[in-house]
């Protein structure tokens, strides 16, 4: 047998032997159905779906009969491209004409952090795609104007001005209980992810880094991102936050256990600097 038959069989075998427990685990597993996103080599991303068993293969069966179907009447894409390709069509522009869209996903939102350096052509530094990570600066440059002139994709330009020496972000501030959805969006640029020191996941919640009970105001020196996970323990009794002075925005937190801990927020633009000793910052890069 291969790996393959393998493991079939021994599916085979845990259904034969206990076929409740196996119905009540895949009933759970279905729960747990959902779609991630994480970086691949080359500048490439890796989407996947973990889906129940029929829908799996209803959409590879789709997926696989449009790309033969086009194929056939000869387009000149791999099998493969053309199902990614579709894939691409059909969730991003569904009722579009598949056979001919092989653009830039128009009608969805991408968030590029860029300077306007490399805009114009003057820098060829990275630029960073929210829930992505840093992109090269032709491919930032495609992302903002398009990449031909079949390209009709609408874009929006929000101009975030930064100290050019630090590229601390120029603060935004709100009377609101709730971070309003633009101050939300500039925490989520801002920090990239999770504020929490060793921690990287996707932001989740727009926090007020000192609660409001305690007094503290929405704004973007107040807000951080953190991911659900951490703001939750956040909350726990004896953990304490807040703003604390820095080059770029920081926030120290106290964990229960007494110890403090600062995070930083990534630079935007080419100032890179790190913490020589308390309160003494040295620039690096």
């Amino acid at each position: 047998m291969g790996d393959g038959e393998l493991v079939a069989e021994a599916r085979r075998l845990a259904y034969r032997l206990d076929a409740a427990s196996f119905v009540e685990r895949r009933r759970r597993a279905e729960a747990d159905r959902r779609v991630t996103l994480r970086p691949a080599p080359d500048v490439m991303s890796q989407l996947s779906a973990l889906l129940p068993v029929k829908a799996g293969v209803a959409v590879y069966a789709v997926l696989t009969r449009e790309a033969d179907r086009l194929r056939a009447a000869g387009d000149p894409r791999s099998r493969g491209q053309l199902m990614a390709d579709v894939l691409l069509d059909r969730v991003v522009s569904p009722g579009a004409d598949d056979t001919t869209t092989k653009s830039g996903p128009a009608g969805a939102l991408i968030n590029l952090t860029v300077s306007d350096d490399v805009l114009l052509g003057d820098s060829d530094e990275a630029g960073h795609v929210d829930g992505y990570g840093p992109v090269p600066a032709d491919l930032a440059r495609e992302l903002a104007f398009g990449d031909g002139l079949d390209d009709q994709s609408r874009r929006w330009f929000r101009r975030l001005y930064t100290d050019p020496a630090t590229g601390s972000l120029v603060a935004m501030d709100s009377t609101a209980r709730l971070m309003p959805r633009a101050l939300a969006g500039v925490l989520r640029l801002r920090d990239r992810t999770c504020r929490t020191p060793w921690c990287d996941a996707p932001i989740r919640h727009s926090d007020h880094v000192r609660p409001v009970l305690d007094g503290g105001e929405t704004s973007e020196r107040n807000g951080q991102g953190l991911c659900e996970a951490c703001n939750h323990a956040k909350q726990a009794p004896g953990w304490r936050a807040g703003p604390a002075p820095g080059i770029r925005h920081t926030v120290e937190t106290v964990t229960p256990t007494g110890h403090t801990h600062r995070s930083a927020a990534p630079p935007i633009g080419h100032a890179m600097f790190r913490e020589d000793s308390p309160g003494r910052w040295v620039l690096v890069a």
